[in-house]
């Protein structure tokens, strides 16, 4: 019995879609066809289906989840959010170290939605994606964490610094000793704006990219075997996942210390 209401409920994307649809409240045919984009005769056989397993109730012409339907689309909308989230760029997660990921945050992954999978030119492999430097360039405001020297990156995130961006720099131990030892100059000159921050995680950072703006969300994972890092990342521009991005940025600055013209003379 459990499996065959898992099979009703998933194995039909037109039922998943109208039990998720009537999560908001009671809704006529008409609404129904207009939102899930389908005719009568698609959806009607749906219907019968989720009735006849007492999912779904009619009255008159108005369509409404039953009692243990609302239990039931209450628990599912978090799964079904997250297989979202999984199957539109499986293999990416499938072959990514998640550990970096705070461990409430994976739980939360089903909030980023549909991302966007940004693969680096191959022979272009070290420089910025155009679409990521213009989407920045038009941020009010940048959370930067790194793992990796990215020399692009930083230079971009340096010029709008410079041009009133508020900038919050989170980086690994390693990543920090490389650029106040190389660009030292560029460090103190940065760390004398005061709509700059800089910061340095404790321990090890796993998250290899984290870009967070008033714009997008972007994240670029480590792979499991750690044998190659091909700079991929998956990037959103819908609010839920900028809201993320931003809680899990917080998080991490709660195992990071802040990094003052004082503290690096």
């Amino acid at each position: 019995m459990q499996l065959e209401l898992l099979d009703l409920i998933f194995l039909s994307d037109r039922r998943k879609q109208l039990l998720l649809f009537l999560k908001d409240g009671p809704k006529n045919m008409d609404e129904i066809r207009e939102t899930l984009d389908v005719t009568s005769t698609a959806i009607l056989p749906q219907i019968k289906k989720l009735k006849e397993k007492f999912l779904v109730v009619q009255e008159d012409k108005i369509y409404k989840l039953s009692l243990i339907g609302e239990v039931l689309v209450k628990k599912m909308k978090p799964l079904v959010s997250i297989t979202d989230v999984f199957e539109e760029n499986f293999e990416y997660w499938a072959e990514r170290d998640l550990q970096g990921i705070p461990l409430s945050f994976k739980k939360r992954l089903g909030e980023l939605g549909k991302s966007k999978l940004i693969q680096p030119d191959l022979d272009r492999m070290f420089e910025l994606n155009p679409e990521i430097a213009e989407d920045l360039s038009k941020s009010s405001y940048i959370l930067e964490c790194i793992a990796y020297f990215d020399p692009p990156l930083i230079s971009i995130c340096q010029e709008l610094a410079k041009d009133g961006v508020e900038l919050s720099f989170l980086m690994s131990e390693s990543v920090f000793q490389l650029y106040s030892k190389d660009y030292l100059e560029d460090l103190k000159n940065m760390l004398a704006l005061k709509n700059v921050k800089f910061f340095v995680y404790s321990g090890e950072l796993r998250i290899a990219n984290l870009t967070v703006t008033d714009r997008f969300f972007m994240i670029s994972l480590f792979p499991k075997d750690q044998k190659h890092f091909d700079r991929e990342s998956l990037i959103n521009y819908e609010p839920s996942a900028i809201k993320f991005g931003n809680e899990v940025f917080d998080e991490l600055l709660k195992n990071s210390t802040q990094i003052t013209q004082k503290s690096n003379e």
